[in-house]
């Protein structure tokens, strides 16, 4: 029984201080969701860049608790601190339109009434040939037929057809 008592104190007692683990959530967090910012939209695949980030921390965290740290308290602090910031994010983008463009890029034109955009297609990574593919999965056989394509803050491309 003694075992299991010190096992169990072992397991919940911080290894670094509270401090320590909240600024380093909150700096994990703020950090990766700038850099995603500034990568090219495809980049993040079909999760929103909050999203991804949130995903990848939280699992990240969770993994520590599982191994690396021996504190189990160490990781739940983790991951909440990083609840807390998406919590947090999530609300000033929907409270305040200012913060929804500082992490989520707005939509890219691409196709402008049947042209090509190459240079924001270069922007994005994006070659002619994948655009087809996903103009074709959208049932549009011809770039004539499209008033407007969009690579979207996801990744996606969003197309507006002529066709009514």
């Amino acid at each position: 029984m003694e075992f299991l008592e010190n096992t169990l104190g072992e397991l919940f007692q911080l290894e670094l201080p509270l401090h320590e683990l909240l600024i380093r959530g909150s700096l994990l967090y703020l950090g990766i969701l700038f850099l995603m910012r500034v990568l090219p939209r495809r980049t993040g695949g079909e999760l929103a860049t909050m999203d991804l980030v949130f995903i990848l921390l939280i699992a990240e965290a969770a993994t520590h608790g599982l191994g690396e740290y021996t504190s189990i308290t160490d990781a739940l602090i983790t991951i909440m601190t990083l609840m807390f910031w998406n919590y947090m994010i999530n609300m000033l983008c929907f409270y305040f339109p200012f913060f929804e463009k500082l992490v989520s890029a707005p939509p890219l034109l691409i196709v402008k009434e049947g042209r090509l955009l190459r240079r924001n297609m270069r922007r994005e990574y994006i070659t002619q040939e994948e655009l087809m593919e996903n103009l074709h999965k959208k049932g549009v056989g011809d770039l004539n037929e499209v008033k407007a394509a969009y690579v979207e803050a996801d990744g996606h491309i969003s197309v507006i057809s002529k066709k009514k």
